[in-house]
């Protein structure tokens, strides 16, 4: 049987001396992917939607990768005195990419920005900035503590009788942290699986949906060490 392909979108970033813009991803969402018996396709950002809506024709699975704050605007709301970099570009894309996997039912796997871009585009909102609109005990950013991206520094609590407990176990899960934005409110129809112990949301999931899991940490980072990580793309890779 021919291996599945998982689309995974990109960021942008700005042009060094002598050239232009640049798409990138960080090499260890491939490397989980391929690890998982999937071959990974970089999606690059487009404001092109028909051309967005074309690249789902030739994935089997949709991955959404971690990366910039998603604009106010998707979610009704005005920019937050300490809202991060946007990338307008990306959101279009995504936008796009998400509504027409949705319609068609097929599987989705969320990373940070890809669980809060999940929820902007059916329906939720987000905290823009975690430290100031939700204060709590938990460092939700170790980039600011220079602590390695494959280096756990919090828990989370998978909750029972979840598809992300029939891949992770239910109970305690130790994870990296690399976000200041959330899940405020949650869309329908998604339900929360996990939260960490200052009860900012670590996973969601849909009922309605052939596969339809995201995650606010990074498994890709730690799946090198980390055997439970290593499951979220084993899980996903065998729903496509």
């Amino acid at each position: 049987m021919p291996r599945k392909i998982v689309g995974i979108t990109c960021s942008t970033l700005p042009g060094a001396e002598g050239s232009g813009p640049r798409q990138m991803l960080n090499r260890s969402y491939a490397w989980a992917v391929e690890q998982a018996g999937g071959v990974p396709l970089i999606l690059p950002v487009t404001t092109d939607t028909e051309a967005a809506s074309r690249y789902l024709s030739v994935l089997d699975g949709l991955l959404l990768s971690g990366g910039v704050d998603v604009g106010p605007e998707r979610y009704g709301q005005t920019p937050h005195p300490e809202l991060g970099e946007v990338d307008t570009d990306r959101d279009i894309t995504e936008w796009t990419l998400l509504q027409a996997a949705l319609a068609q039912d097929m599987p989705i796997f969320g990373i940070c920005r890809g669980i809060q871009m999940l929820n902007v585009a059916l329906g939720g909102t987000l905290y823009q900035d975690l430290p100031s609109e939700r204060p709590g005990p938990i460092h939700h950013q170790q980039r600011q503590q220079n602590i390695p991206r494959n280096q756990a520094t919090h828990s989370i609590e998978v909750h029972e009788d979840t598809r992300l407990a029939s891949l992770v176990g239910a109970g305690e899960m130790r994870t990296n942290s690399f976000h200041h934005q959330a899940l405020r409110d949650v869309a329908s129809p998604l339900v929360v699986t996990a939260l960490a112990p200052d009860g900012v949301i670590e996973g969601v999931e849909s009922l309605r949906h052939r596969y339809l899991v995201a995650v606010q940490f990074h498994p890709e980072d730690t799946a090198p060490v980390d055997e439970k990580s290593r499951r979220l793309f084993r899980g996903f890779v065998a729903a496509l």
